[in-house]
Protein backbone atom coordinates (compact mmCIF):
# COMPACT_ATOMS: atom_id res chain seq x y z
CA UNK A 1 0.00 0.00 0.00
CA UNK A 2 1.38 3.39 -0.99
CA UNK A 3 0.36 6.80 0.33
CA UNK A 4 1.62 10.19 -0.80
CA UNK A 5 2.39 12.83 1.83
CA UNK A 6 2.87 16.39 0.64
CA UNK A 7 4.59 18.97 2.86
CA UNK A 8 6.37 20.98 0.18
CA UNK A 9 5.71 22.29 -3.30
CA UNK A 10 8.25 19.96 -4.90
CA UNK A 11 5.87 17.00 -5.12
CA UNK A 12 7.57 15.47 -8.20
CA UNK A 13 10.71 15.07 -6.09
CA UNK A 14 8.95 13.04 -3.43
CA UNK A 15 11.12 10.27 -1.99
CA UNK A 16 10.12 6.71 -1.26
CA UNK A 17 9.88 5.83 2.43
CA UNK A 18 9.43 2.13 3.19
CA UNK A 19 7.64 1.11 6.37
CA UNK A 20 7.06 -2.02 8.40
CA UNK A 21 5.55 -2.50 11.85
CA UNK A 22 7.82 -5.50 12.35
CA UNK A 23 10.59 -4.32 14.68
CA UNK A 24 12.78 -7.42 14.41
CA UNK A 25 15.96 -8.48 12.63
CA UNK A 26 13.76 -9.72 9.76
CA UNK A 27 11.85 -6.45 9.62
CA UNK A 28 15.10 -4.50 9.50
CA UNK A 29 16.36 -6.66 6.63
CA UNK A 30 13.05 -6.22 4.82
CA UNK A 31 13.15 -2.42 4.76
CA UNK A 32 16.82 -2.51 3.78
CA UNK A 33 16.11 -4.81 0.85
CA UNK A 34 13.15 -2.64 -0.22
CA UNK A 35 15.52 0.31 -0.62
CA UNK A 36 17.35 -1.45 -3.42
CA UNK A 37 20.63 0.06 -2.20
CA UNK A 38 23.83 -1.63 -3.25
CA UNK A 39 26.57 -0.37 -0.92
CA UNK A 40 30.04 -0.67 -2.47
CA UNK A 41 33.44 -0.64 -0.85
CA UNK A 42 34.01 -0.24 2.88
CA UNK A 43 30.70 0.24 4.69
CA UNK A 44 30.28 2.18 7.93
CA UNK A 45 27.19 1.66 10.08
CA UNK A 46 26.52 4.87 12.00
CA UNK A 47 24.48 4.48 15.18
CA UNK A 48 24.38 5.70 18.76
CA UNK A 49 26.23 3.41 21.11
CA UNK A 50 24.05 4.74 23.96
CA UNK A 51 25.11 6.43 27.17
CA UNK A 52 25.90 4.12 30.08
CA UNK A 53 22.69 3.48 32.02
CA UNK A 54 20.53 3.89 28.91
CA UNK A 55 18.77 0.80 27.54
CA UNK A 56 16.81 2.40 24.68
CA UNK A 57 19.60 2.39 22.06
CA UNK A 58 19.32 -0.01 19.12
CA UNK A 59 20.17 -3.41 20.53
CA UNK A 60 22.92 -5.54 18.94
CA UNK A 61 20.49 -8.47 18.66
CA UNK A 62 18.17 -6.32 16.51
CA UNK A 63 20.80 -4.97 14.12
CA UNK A 64 23.28 -7.87 13.96
CA UNK A 65 21.92 -9.52 10.81
CA UNK A 66 21.90 -6.29 8.82
CA UNK A 67 25.30 -5.10 10.04
CA UNK A 68 26.89 -8.44 9.18
CA UNK A 69 25.09 -8.59 5.81
CA UNK A 70 26.72 -5.25 5.01
CA UNK A 71 30.07 -6.46 6.37
CA UNK A 72 29.88 -3.14 8.18
CA UNK A 73 32.03 -1.40 10.76
CA UNK A 74 30.04 0.31 13.51
CA UNK A 75 31.19 3.94 13.79
CA UNK A 76 30.72 6.55 16.49
CA UNK A 77 32.28 9.76 17.81
CA UNK A 78 32.94 10.96 21.34
CA UNK A 79 30.44 13.20 23.12
CA UNK A 80 30.76 16.85 24.08
CA UNK A 81 29.50 16.41 27.66
CA UNK A 82 30.87 14.46 30.65
CA UNK A 83 29.68 10.87 30.79
CA UNK A 84 30.55 7.35 29.69
CA UNK A 85 31.44 8.33 26.10
CA UNK A 86 33.27 11.65 26.45
CA UNK A 87 36.77 10.25 25.92
CA UNK A 88 37.76 7.25 23.85
CA UNK A 89 38.83 5.11 26.81
CA UNK A 90 35.39 5.41 28.44
CA UNK A 91 33.60 5.17 25.10
CA UNK A 92 35.30 1.89 24.17
CA UNK A 93 34.19 0.42 27.48
CA UNK A 94 30.59 1.54 26.83
CA UNK A 95 30.67 0.09 23.31
CA UNK A 96 31.90 -3.20 24.79
CA UNK A 97 29.40 -3.16 27.67
CA UNK A 98 26.52 -2.56 25.26
CA UNK A 99 27.49 -5.56 23.14
CA UNK A 100 28.46 -3.91 19.87
CA UNK A 101 31.94 -5.46 19.72
CA UNK A 102 30.26 -8.87 19.83
CA UNK A 103 28.62 -8.33 16.43
CA UNK A 104 31.04 -6.22 14.36
CA UNK A 105 34.27 -4.24 14.35
CA UNK A 106 33.83 -0.74 15.80
CA UNK A 107 35.56 2.57 15.16
CA UNK A 108 35.55 5.76 17.25
CA UNK A 109 36.14 8.12 14.37
CA UNK A 110 37.61 11.05 16.31
CA UNK A 111 39.94 8.90 18.44
CA UNK A 112 42.95 10.02 16.39
CA UNK A 113 41.85 13.56 15.64
CA UNK A 114 39.40 15.46 13.48
CA UNK A 115 39.01 17.07 10.08
CA UNK A 116 36.72 19.78 8.76
CA UNK A 117 34.49 19.21 5.74
CA UNK A 118 33.04 22.22 3.92
CA UNK A 119 29.49 23.50 4.35
CA UNK A 120 28.31 25.08 1.10
CA UNK A 121 25.54 27.68 1.25
CA UNK A 122 25.00 27.62 4.99
CA UNK A 123 24.17 30.62 7.13
CA UNK A 124 25.45 29.31 10.49
CA UNK A 125 28.64 27.34 9.87
CA UNK A 126 31.22 27.19 7.09
CA UNK A 127 32.59 23.79 8.07
CA UNK A 128 31.56 20.64 9.91
CA UNK A 129 34.17 19.10 12.22
CA UNK A 130 34.09 15.29 11.97
CA UNK A 131 36.38 12.48 13.05
CA UNK A 132 39.59 11.97 11.09
CA UNK A 133 38.42 8.44 10.21
CA UNK A 134 35.33 9.78 8.40
CA UNK A 135 36.87 9.49 4.89
CA UNK A 136 37.98 5.89 5.51
CA UNK A 137 34.59 4.57 4.39
CA UNK A 138 32.93 4.50 0.98
CA UNK A 139 29.32 4.14 2.14
CA UNK A 140 27.38 4.94 5.31
CA UNK A 141 24.35 2.97 6.45
CA UNK A 142 22.73 5.21 9.05
CA UNK A 143 20.73 3.33 11.70
CA UNK A 144 18.88 5.77 13.92
CA UNK A 145 16.71 5.24 16.95
CA UNK A 146 13.91 7.76 16.43
CA UNK A 147 12.85 9.35 19.74
CA UNK A 148 12.65 12.68 21.51
CA UNK A 149 15.67 14.80 22.37
CA UNK A 150 16.31 17.25 25.19
CA UNK A 151 17.69 19.94 22.87
CA UNK A 152 16.78 18.97 19.31
CA UNK A 153 13.16 18.08 20.04
CA UNK A 154 13.59 14.77 18.27
CA UNK A 155 16.46 12.66 17.05
CA UNK A 156 16.48 10.69 13.80
CA UNK A 157 18.56 10.48 10.66
CA UNK A 158 19.41 14.21 10.47
CA UNK A 159 20.67 14.32 14.04
CA UNK A 160 22.60 11.08 13.59
CA UNK A 161 24.61 12.43 10.65
CA UNK A 162 25.13 15.90 12.12
CA UNK A 163 25.64 15.85 15.90
CA UNK A 164 26.22 12.10 15.72
CA UNK A 165 28.92 12.26 13.07
CA UNK A 166 30.62 15.33 14.52
CA UNK A 167 33.72 15.02 16.68
CA UNK A 168 33.54 16.23 20.26
CA UNK A 169 34.63 19.71 19.08
CA UNK A 170 32.26 19.47 16.14
CA UNK A 171 29.36 18.83 18.52
CA UNK A 172 30.32 21.95 20.47
CA UNK A 173 30.40 23.99 17.25
CA UNK A 174 26.92 22.79 16.23
CA UNK A 175 25.47 23.49 19.65
CA UNK A 176 27.03 26.96 19.48
CA UNK A 177 25.15 27.53 16.21
CA UNK A 178 28.16 29.26 14.67
CA UNK A 179 31.78 28.64 13.65
CA UNK A 180 33.12 30.09 16.89
CA UNK A 181 32.59 27.68 19.78
CA UNK A 182 30.95 29.43 22.71
CA UNK A 183 32.42 29.15 26.25
CA UNK A 184 29.22 27.27 27.07
CA UNK A 185 28.25 25.68 23.75
CA UNK A 186 24.91 24.55 25.12
CA UNK A 187 23.82 28.16 25.72
CA UNK A 188 23.55 29.08 22.04
CA UNK A 189 20.45 30.29 20.18
CA UNK A 190 18.04 27.39 19.64
CA UNK A 191 17.16 27.96 15.98
CA UNK A 192 20.83 28.59 15.15
CA UNK A 193 21.65 25.20 16.69
CA UNK A 194 18.94 23.47 14.66
CA UNK A 195 20.09 25.19 11.47
CA UNK A 196 23.72 24.26 12.15
CA UNK A 197 22.62 20.63 12.49
CA UNK A 198 20.87 20.75 9.12
CA UNK A 199 23.94 22.34 7.53
CA UNK A 200 26.27 19.72 9.02
CA UNK A 201 23.99 16.92 7.82
CA UNK A 202 24.09 18.40 4.32
CA UNK A 203 27.89 18.64 4.43
CA UNK A 204 28.17 14.97 5.36
CA UNK A 205 25.76 13.87 2.62
CA UNK A 206 27.55 15.96 0.01
CA UNK A 207 31.01 14.77 1.10
CA UNK A 208 29.84 11.20 0.58
CA UNK A 209 28.18 12.08 -2.75
CA UNK A 210 24.97 10.60 -1.41
CA UNK A 211 26.44 7.15 -0.79
CA UNK A 212 24.18 6.69 2.23
CA UNK A 213 20.98 4.97 3.34
CA UNK A 214 18.80 5.82 6.31
CA UNK A 215 16.80 3.53 8.58
CA UNK A 216 14.86 4.91 11.55
CA UNK A 217 13.62 2.49 14.20
CA UNK A 218 10.60 3.85 16.08
CA UNK A 219 10.71 1.90 19.35
CA UNK A 220 11.27 2.89 22.99
CA UNK A 221 9.74 6.27 22.12
CA UNK A 222 11.00 8.25 25.10
CA UNK A 223 11.04 12.05 25.08
CA UNK A 224 14.76 11.71 25.86
CA UNK A 225 17.72 10.74 23.71
CA UNK A 226 19.97 7.69 23.95
CA UNK A 227 22.64 10.19 25.09
CA UNK A 228 20.73 10.45 28.39
CA UNK A 229 21.90 7.95 30.99
CA UNK A 230 18.60 8.19 32.86
CA UNK A 231 15.91 8.81 30.21
CA UNK A 232 12.19 9.12 30.82
CA UNK A 233 10.46 5.80 30.23
CA UNK A 234 8.54 5.54 26.92
CA UNK A 235 4.86 6.40 27.25
CA UNK A 236 3.68 5.46 23.76
CA UNK A 237 3.76 2.15 21.95
CA UNK A 238 6.38 1.18 19.40
CA UNK A 239 5.44 2.14 15.82
CA UNK A 240 7.78 0.41 13.37
CA UNK A 241 10.74 0.94 11.05
CA UNK A 242 11.07 3.52 8.25
CA UNK A 243 13.76 3.51 5.57
CA UNK A 244 14.70 5.87 2.75
CA UNK A 245 17.58 7.16 0.70
CA UNK A 246 16.42 10.68 1.70
CA UNK A 247 17.20 11.66 5.32
CA UNK A 248 14.69 14.51 5.28
CA UNK A 249 11.85 12.32 4.07
CA UNK A 250 12.52 9.53 6.56
CA UNK A 251 12.55 11.95 9.50
CA UNK A 252 9.42 13.73 8.25
CA UNK A 253 7.62 10.39 7.92
CA UNK A 254 8.50 9.47 11.50
CA UNK A 255 7.32 12.84 12.82
CA UNK A 256 4.07 12.41 10.90
CA UNK A 257 3.56 8.95 12.37
CA UNK A 258 3.88 10.32 15.88
CA UNK A 259 1.28 12.99 15.14
CA UNK A 260 -1.26 10.55 13.69
CA UNK A 261 -0.73 7.92 16.38
CA UNK A 262 -3.74 7.09 18.55
CA UNK A 263 -1.46 6.29 21.46
CA UNK A 264 -0.16 8.58 24.23
CA UNK A 265 1.68 10.90 21.83
CA UNK A 266 1.28 14.22 23.67
CA UNK A 267 4.55 14.13 25.67
CA UNK A 268 6.64 13.46 22.57
CA UNK A 269 4.78 16.08 20.52
CA UNK A 270 5.27 18.60 23.33
CA UNK A 271 9.01 17.84 23.34
CA UNK A 272 9.24 18.30 19.56
CA UNK A 273 7.21 21.52 19.48
CA UNK A 274 8.74 23.14 22.57
CA UNK A 275 12.19 22.82 20.98
CA UNK A 276 10.96 23.85 17.49
CA UNK A 277 12.33 20.51 16.32
CA UNK A 278 10.68 20.61 12.90
CA UNK A 279 12.95 23.53 12.01
CA UNK A 280 15.88 21.14 11.46
CA UNK A 281 13.83 19.51 8.71
CA UNK A 282 12.77 22.90 7.31
CA UNK A 283 16.35 24.14 7.04
CA UNK A 284 17.56 20.83 5.59
CA UNK A 285 15.06 21.40 2.77
CA UNK A 286 16.40 24.94 2.32
CA UNK A 287 19.91 23.45 2.09
CA UNK A 288 18.73 21.11 -0.69
CA UNK A 289 19.37 17.97 1.35
CA UNK A 290 16.02 16.32 0.64
CA UNK A 291 12.25 16.62 0.43
CA UNK A 292 9.50 16.67 3.03
CA UNK A 293 7.23 15.12 0.39
CA UNK A 294 7.31 11.36 0.32
CA UNK A 295 5.55 8.23 -0.85
CA UNK A 296 5.00 5.96 2.15
CA UNK A 297 5.16 2.35 0.99
CA UNK A 298 3.66 0.01 3.59
CA UNK A 299 5.53 -3.29 3.22
CA UNK A 300 3.03 -5.07 5.49
CA UNK A 301 0.16 -4.50 3.04
CA UNK A 302 1.57 -5.22 -0.39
Amino acid sequence: MEETHNHDTDYPMAANVYFTRDISPAGLMRVYEALGARPQGKVAVKLSSGEGGNTHYLQPALIKDLVQHLNGTIVECNTAYPGTRDVSEHHWQTIKDHGFLDIAPCDIQDEEGEITIPVEGGKRITGDIVGSHFPNYDYYAVLSHFKGHMMGGFGGALKNISIGMASSNGKKRLHSGQDEILPNPFSGDQDSFLEAMAEAATAVFNALKGNMLFINVMNNLSVDCDCDGNPHPPVMADIGICASLDPVAVDQACVDMVYVSHDNKEPLIERIESRHGIHTIEHAVEMGLGSRDYHLIDLDHR
